[in-house]
Order: C-alpha cells, then structure tokens, then sequence
C-alpha cells in the first residue's frame, strides 16, 4: 500500500496539469494578410541624344540593346525633366543608335528620349 500512495498523488499530478494546460488561450488577433503584388515590367523606350544636326533638323539617339524603336514612331525629348521637343524615326539604324527626324522642339545632345 505504500508503493501504492506515491504512484496515486503522481498519476493525479499529471492530470492536474493536464488539466491546466487545456484551459482555452485568449484568442490573438488574426495576422493581417498583406494584400497582392502585382509586379509589371516596363516595355517603355528611353534613350539618349547623342548628335543633333541644326542644318538638317535631324537626330542620332543612342538606345539600349532590345529597345530600339519601330520606324515612324514618335518619341518625346526631355530635358531636366520637362519636355523639350518630339521626333519621328526615320532610319537608318546601326550599332543602337537611329536617325530621326525632329518634328519640334527644341534639341540638344544628352536629352532623354522616351515614348511618352
């Protein structure tokens, strides 16, 4: 019966703190879900003016490699962020620069060029 007592307050311990255990937890604020990213790549041009002819009113602009624009595009010149003058390609092209033409505006080497 001795053996016995010990083995009886151990096996009600373990169930008191089972016991405890089971207690419901205050319930914690559901995590926000952070809405969707939609990411969106940017198929704009940009280039650069490299050459501008006065006599000729005609432009060399230097663009990156796969962002060469289609002939007869018109494009916008920007300089210092405000928009200075508007080109049409004309050709011909080579080595990621193009000729065009200036339609108005005003032009000077190291404007930005964009198609919008």
């Amino acid at each position: 019966m001795k053996t016995l007592v010990p083995f009886v307050l151990l096996l009600a311990g373990t169930c008191a703190g089972c016991a405890s255990h089971n207690k419901a937890l205050p319930s914690a604020p559901a995590a926000s879900v952070p809405p969707a990213v939609i990411i969106t790549p940017d198929n704009s041009i940009s280039g650069k003016v490299v050459m501008y002819e006065s006599a000729g009113r005609f432009v060399v602009v230097n663009f990156p490699a796969g962002q060469m624009p289609a002939m007869g595009q018109i494009l916008f010149l920007y300089r210092a962020g405000l928009k200075t003058a508007e080109i049409k390609i004309t050709g011909p092209q080579g080595y990621g620069n193009i000729v065009a033409d200036l339609l108005t505006g005003d032009v000077k080497a190291g404007d930005e060029v964009r198609d919008k």
